[in-house]
């Protein structure tokens, strides 16, 4: 965009991938999230909205996804106090994308913030940006072009559909295209870390 240095927020990141990419594209960054961070970058360990206002150039957020994305909203109507909570996460992403901020990025899973806030303005995958992946992610964008594509990775094709098109699955997928992480208790850690390739993406192409 241009080589100023700027002033970068990353919200609910404790990967730090996102702000050490800026960082080293010479930028500002600074990642909040209530974890510690698994990097040595800039981070502040606390509330989003305790920097939230800090006249700040651009704002890249990954709001949780746990009762926003379309996998589970069928259970908002069987577990008491779900629906209350998808509520509350979409008043959350309401108030990062209000934010006074002149660029933001949001990033989350198909769901719910397209049909209850606005749609998003694009969607990308990490076989996209060099890595052997498949998470097909939202991108609700504010001020920013979209992000653009840099290596493709080529799934191996594990069949053909009703239209003998190929089916393709990438290295996080099994053949029946399910995760192949195994139950655990960080797999909700692994998952939701940015991929390195779309970090060196958005610092390149938003930096």
């Amino acid at each position: 965009m241009n080589n100023k240095q700027l002033k970068v927020l990353i919200a609910c990141e404790f990967s730090g991938r996102v702000c050490k990419a800026f960082e080293d594209k010479g930028h500002y960054a600074l990642s909040v999230d209530l974890l510690p961070s698994e990097q040595n970058v800039n981070h502040y360990q606390g509330d989003i909205f305790d920097v939230l206002y800090d006249d700040w150039d651009l704002l890249i957020a990954h709001p949780p996804c746990t009762y926003l994305c379309s996998s589970g909203l069928h259970w908002n109507g069987r577990t008491p106090g779900r629906a209350e909570k998808t509520l509350k996460a979409l008043d959350f992403v309401g108030k990062l994308l209000d934010a006074p901020i002149d660029k933001i990025a949001l990033e989350n899973p198909i769901g719910c913030i397209s049909t209850k806030i606005r749609k998003y303005n694009q969607i990308i995958q990490p076989w996209q940006f060099g890595e052997d992946a498949s998470k097909q992610t939202c991108l609700w964008l504010k001020g920013l072009p979209n992000l653009q594509s840099t290596t493709i990775v080529n799934g191996r094709v594990v069949g053909e559909n009703k239209k003998g098109k190929p089916i393709y699955r990438w290295a996080n997928q099994c053949d029946s295209g399910q995760s192949n992480l195994g139950p655990s208790d960080d797999r909700w850690k692994i998952r939701s870390r940015t991929y390195q390739g779309i970090a060196d993406a958005m610092a390149n192409q938003w930096g």
